[in-house]
């Protein structure tokens, strides 16, 4: 029996103007309108938009909110406020990470989780599951749209239609009921790009007519295909594939998203403050391939001498330089900048070195 997949309100969109659809995560994505090439390269010179209105939404209320989320998720939650989002993970007991996600403070004890497509669910029942807190948790993902806009014009664009000032809006600053086209909307200065942009939360019976303001204005569309490029690219990591509940926040090079040592307690917290002591086993690495071939999803990872010392978490071809590029999870004692080592490419190892992930997009 198949399951129907899923859809945004911009699905009808994707088929007007003959995007391929794919199956992402049980939703029916573009993964490219034009080709993944030229949807890349728009949003590193000029600007694109990215429907991710697939992404879920849970809201947390109550008189015990602020403590809730608090014990839940690793960052500190308590330095938020009604302008300031934040990047934090959900991590289990052992450290591994449930999802990654941003949380917006939208009024006092309101909290709103913006969490991965495909683990909407997982995450809204872990919440659920939390004892000792008087709180209401709601997912909401069916009410709300969320498009991305980016580029390095994506700014001027924006303020150009919004009745806000957005010049001196930072990464992960916020505004709320902005009007843009006409609707009420989060405006959010954050993406998964690494280009400057911003993210707009709409009803999503408004999402058509602002996808539809953007395009007019000569903005981009763009699909997953692009987005993958541009992340991997920016060295962002992606949940089940770079982050797992096997991967912890130390392991997966994001420890910044765990809150400092704090007497507060928090799920994973043990873990979580011992790596931060002593180090994870693990290292995430960036990945250069010296010989021809691309390092996907799961290839080994070997030593000059052949001995396996971790796998591949993500890779692609880079459409910025040409270069093959990956993220990896080795052994901590493998790790030195610069080193030669093989990746398994089927029947093959293939040389590549390991470099820094600030040199992907050069």
């Amino acid at each position: 029996m198949t399951t129907e997949l899923k859809k945004t309100p911009l699905y009808q969109t994707y088929i007007d103007q003959g995007a391929k659809v794919i199956d992402f995560s049980g939703w029916a994505l573009p993964v490219q309108f034009s080709s993944i090439k030229e949807e890349h390269n728009a949003v590193r010179t000029k600007v694109g938009i990215f429907d991710v209105s697939h992404m879920g939404e849970i809201i947390v209320t109550g008189e015990e909110a602020d403590q809730f989320v608090q014990y839940a998720l690793t960052n500190d939650s308590s330095i938020l406020n009604e302008t300031k989002a934040q990047y934090t993970t959900l991590c289990n007991e052992k450290g591994g990470v449930v999802d990654d996600l941003v949380i917006y403070k939208l009024d006092e004890s309101v909290y709103f989780l913006v969490v991965n497509a495909g683990n909407t669910d997982i995450d809204f029942e872990w919440l659920q599951k939390i004892e000792g807190f008087n709180v209401n948790i709601e997912n909401k993902s069916s009410e709300y749209g969320q498009l991305a806009i980016q580029g390095p014009e994506a700014r001027d664009l924006v303020q150009k239609l919004v009745d806000v000032n957005v010049s001196e809006m930072k990464m992960f600053e916020f505004q709320q009921k902005v009007s843009l086209f006409g609707k009420e909307v989060i405006l959010s200065q954050s993406g998964y790009t690494g280009e400057d942009g911003f993210e707009v939360y709409c009803q999503s019976e408004d999402t058509k007519e602002i996808w539809d303001g953007f395009i007019s204005e000569g903005v981009v569309p763009c699909g997953l295909g692009a987005r993958d490029t541009l992340r991997l690219e920016a060295a962002l990591p992606l949940h089940g594939q770079d982050l797992s509940e096997q991967i912890t926040p130390y392991e997966a090079g994001i420890g910044f998203a765990v809150k400092p040592l704090i007497e507060a307690d928090f799920i994973g917290k043990s873990v979580l403050k011992d790596q931060k002591e002593n180090g994870a086993e693990r290292k995430s690495i960036g990945i250069e391939m010296i010989d021809k071939g691309i390092p996907r999803t799961d290839y080994k990872i070997l030593d000059a001498d052949s001995n396996e010392i971790g796998y591949v978490t993500s890779g692609t071809q880079s459409p910025s330089t040409g270069k093959a590029i990956a993220m990896g999870l080795i052994k901590k004692e493998a790790f030195e900048l610069g080193k030669d080592i093989l990746i398994q490419v089927r029947k093959r190892q293939v040389k590549a070195k390991i470099v820094k992930k600030s040199s992907f997009k050069s």
